[in-house]
């Protein structure tokens, strides 16, 4: 039954591989100012902000067949199988015409990141982590929010229970290869994109002999 679906992926993945794609995981818990951020690169990079989340949202508004399968399943409170987020990300990639790309808020867990490699043989050139204490992204995500803060509070907590048991894995995985660049996100935004630039411009903290 899977056939087509394979010879899709297959397709991607050639196409992918061609073009010698450079990815970098933007990751952070809620709050930390990833969005932010990834779009300072976009300006200043010219990479391709691709979130994970957004592409499953305008998958449902779309009205497919897959789109209708991800909302049942957010419905029904399962997690949408990441062959399908990665096969979303395959495609934004491939539609885009550009070969640097920051996917933001994937991989959620290691299952994420174990599939994106296998499937489209893809690994990041880095991780970008943004580090912030969890008061602070409280603090933050309160100041945006309206409504009974003890409801919000909660709500918080729990997406920040979520993020540790399941993004840190990743985050200790890949800082294991050296591919881990760490931000102090706690910091003023001008100032986190100031250690941000570091990153993107390694030259300007190498000398050369």
């Amino acid at each position: 039954m899977g056939t087509v679906v394979d010879a899709a992926n297959q397709g991607a993945n050639q196409s992918l591989a061609d073009k010698k794609v450079k990815v970098v995981f933007v990751l952070g818990g809620p709050g930390s100012g990833k969005g932010t951020q990834c779009a300072n690169i976009v300006q200043h990079y010219g990479y391709t902000h691709l979130s994970a989340g957004d592409l499953l949202r305008a998958e449902i508004k779309s009205g497919s067949e897959n789109g209708t399968m991800i909302q049942n399943m957010i419905k029904e409170g399962k997690i949408v199988p990441s062959e399908v987020t990665i096969r979303l990300l395959q495609q934004a990639m491939l539609e885009s015409g550009n070969d640097r790309f920051l996917i933001d808020g994937f991989p959620r867990n290691e299952e994420n990141r174990a599939n994106f490699e296998l499937v489209t043989g893809i690994e990041p050139e880095f991780v970008l982590f943004f580090d912030c204490p969890e008061e602070e992204m409280e603090r933050r995500l309160l100041s945006r929010n309206q409504g009974r803060e003890d409801d919000n509070i909660q709500t918080i907590r729990k997406r920040f229970n979520v993020y540790m048991e399941s993004s840190l894995p990743v985050i200790e995985y890949y800082n294991a290869k050296g591919k881990v660049r760490k931000i102090d996100a706690a910091k003023p935004v001008e100032e986190v994109f100031e250690a941000v630039k570091v990153v993107f411009n390694p030259s300007t903290e190498t000398v050369s002999a």
